[in-house]
């Protein structure tokens, strides 16, 4: 995860931001990322999460600016393919009150073929 800056008279100015690591905390993350207005950000990964096989499974996350140091990252929903879904891939939507919306690829009820879910605070 990254963050670009505008930098006067040249070229945006990367500094990465967060590091997936190992899985637990999710892998390949994708679709679009949401800031609230403390600049919280959130988004999703397709692969990993805690007690997954490393595929198809997924993570919802939070990233929290922490002063003078690395972003703190919260998992704030591990899929586990079942009744929830699995591959949160398409991004999240944040309402007014603080509720997160998305959809998964696979996994849900008796069909199997996703579902739309609502994460509250």
């Amino acid at each position: 995860m990254f963050k670009l800056s505008p930098q006067s008279g040249g070229p945006w100015k990367e500094k990465v931001i967060h590091f997936f690591a190992n899985g637990s905390d999710g892998e390949f993350p994708a679709g679009n990322l949401v800031l609230d207005s403390s600049g919280n950000v959130y988004g999703t990964a397709m692969w990993g999460g805690l007690g997954c096989n490393r595929f198809y499974c997924g993570v919802a996350y939070e990233l929290s600016p922490q002063s003078g140091g690395p972003w703190k990252e919260t998992i704030l929903h591990p899929f586990e393919s079942a009744e929830d879904g699995s591959q949160p891939g398409a991004g999240l939507l944040l309402d007014a009150s603080g509720n997160l919306f998305g959809t998964t690829y696979h996994g849900g009820g008796r069909y199997g073929y996703g579902t739309v879910y609502e994460i509250t605070p």
